[in-house]
C-alpha cells in the first residue's frame, strides 16, 4: 500500500474500533470466488489474502483446505490477525512489495484494500506471484445507500476512500485483466458501540480534528435516535452490497 499515504497506515491506531467495528463478508461470495478462481487441489495450494488487517477476510478463506497466508504492512493490525487466526502465516508485505515466491499462490485475495495500492506495480507483483492458472479476487463491502437511513448515515460520515473508488469495473494494471463480476446483497445486525466503532475505524475518521469528529459522531447518535427506521432500537441491521472482481494473468500464446 503506498507508504506517502497517511490514511494507509492510519487503521493501526484503532485497531480496537476496526475489530469491532468492520463488517465480515458473506459466506456466499467466498464460496463463489473459490468456484471461480480457487484452488483445483487444496491439500497442495496456497491462498494469499493481502492487506488482510485484522483478518475480516482472510477469516472466510480458513477451513478450505489450502495454506492461508496473510500480507499486511501494519504491524499492530498483523498482531490482532495473528492473536484472532492462530493458524494463519502473517508477513509484513504490501502490494507492491509481496514477500513471496515466482507462481507460488493459487488464489490472491484484496478486500477492502485495492484502493490503496499502486495498480500497475501490483498488478505486476500479482502476475508474479500468482500460478499459471491463478486468480486475484478483488472485493470490497459497501453500503447499501438505496434504504433511506443508509443514505442519510452517508450524509453524516462522508465518504472513505473505497466508496470513492470504482468498486464496479475496478482498474488492475498489465498483465491482468478483469474476467468475472458478481454483487451479493446481505445484510448484519450491529449493536451501538459496533456501530460507531464502524465509524471510527476509517482512515479519515482516525485522522480527523478531535473537534471536528466529535461533531460527527454526535450528528451519527441524533440519526441512530431519531430515524423512524432505527428509534428505540437496540441494534441495527447494516445492509451491505460485496462486489467481487477476479482478473487472471494474460498468457502468451
Amino acid at each position: 500500500m503506498p507508504r506517502t499515504d497517511k490514511h494507509a497506515l492510519s487503521f493501526g491506531r484503532n485497531v480496537g474500533d476496526y475489530d469491532r467495528g468492520r463488517p465480515t463478508y458473506p459466506a456466499d461470495a467466498v464460496e463463489w470466488i473459490l468456484d471461480q478462481a480457487g484452488p483445483a487441489h487444496p491439500a497442495d495450494s496456497r491462498v494469499v489474502d493481502l492487506g488482510a488487517g485484522t483478518g475480516k477476510f482472510t477469516a472466510g478463506l480458513v477451513g478450505h483446505g489450502f495454506e492461508v497466508i496473510a500480507v499486511e504492512p501494519d504491524a499492530v493490525m498483523r498482531e490482532r490477525l495473528t492473536q484472532n487466526l492462530p493458524t494463519v502465516t502473517a508477513l509484513e508485505g504490501s502490494g507492491e512489495h509481496l514477500p513471496l515466491d515466482n507462481a507460488s499462490a493459487a488464489l490472491i485475495t484484496v478486500a477492502q484494500a485495492w484502493h490503496w495500492v499502486d495498480v500497475d506495480a501490483t498488478s505486476r507483483e500479482v502476475a508474479r506471484v500468482l500460478e499459471p492458472s491463478g486468480a486475484l479476487a478483488i472485493v470490497w463491502n459497501i453500503r447499501d445507500a438505496d434504504v433511506d437511513w443508509v443514505a442519510q448515515l452517508g450524509e453524516v460520515m462522508g465518504a472513505s476512500e473505497a466508496e470513492k473508488y470504482d468498486s464496479v469495473t475496478p482498474p488492475v494494471g498489465l498483465p491482468l485483466e478483469r474476467q468475472a463480476y458478481r454483487e451479493f446483497r446481505w445484510v448484519t445486525e450491529m449493536t451501538r458501540e459496533q456501530f460507531f466503532a464502524m465509524v471510527t475505524s476509517r482512515s479519515y475518521v482516525i485522522t480527523m480534528a478531535d473537534a471536528e469528529r466529535d461533531e460527527m459522531l454526535a450528528r451519527l447518535g441524533k440519526l441512530l435516535d431519531e430515524h423512524p427506521d432505527l428509534a428505540g432500537r437496540t441494534s441495527y441491521p447494516m445492509p451491505y452490497v460485496t462486489r467481487v472482481t477476479i482478473a487472471r494473468a494474460l498468457r502468451s500464446a
